[in-house]
């Protein structure tokens, strides 16, 4: 054999360990949902909460994930027609149905930065004075780095 084909074989070889070693370990991959935890004192709003118009909300859950997390998101928007997303426990005895004329609707996400396990949310939403009264649902999603989500939606009323 030639020195220049035994070089080649072992160098052969060397990639391809090398390329079977760098396999990526399955114990890394985020597999988890990250959590929204509305079971503290301060938590709001919770299941059946009633909101003032012309008042400002504040909006207050705690986030966990085992690895990262990235974002959360709130949707605020009118159930007058009484639909469900299914994550409701129970609908707070909602009002009759009717046709909205000047609903609330409030949608923003908000990145968590540096990427904690853990975080809690603390913010204020405006509730404008104007807006129709009633059946509205509050859905809370929070996403890990990873793109796992995990949503939450409330029944809460407009006053």
């Amino acid at each position: 054999m030639t020195t220049a084909k035994l070089q080649w074989i072992i160098g052969a070889f060397i990639v391809v360990s090398v390329m079977l070693s760098c396999s990526k370990d399955s114990d890394t991959v985020d597999t988890e949902y990250p959590e929204i935890d509305l079971a503290w004192a301060d938590a709001f709003p919770i299941q059946c909460s009633t909101i003032g118009r012309g008042e400002t909300l504040v909006f207050r859950a705690r986030f966990s994930d085992n690895v990262a997390l990235g974002s959360y998101s709130l949707d605020i928007h009118h159930n007058f027609d009484h639909h469900t997303h299914t994550t409701e426990v129970n609908d707070c005895g909602l009002d009759p149905v009717k046709v909205p004329e000047k609903p609330l609707l409030y949608i923003k996400s908000f990145d968590i930065h540096g990427h904690p396990t853990a975080y809690e949310a603390n913010l204020e939403i405006d509730v404008p004075g104007d807006v129709d009264p009633g059946d509205y649902h509050f859905m809370i999603r929070v996403t890990d780095r990873e793109g796992w989500q995990t949503m939450n939606g409330l029944s809460i009323k407009v006053q």
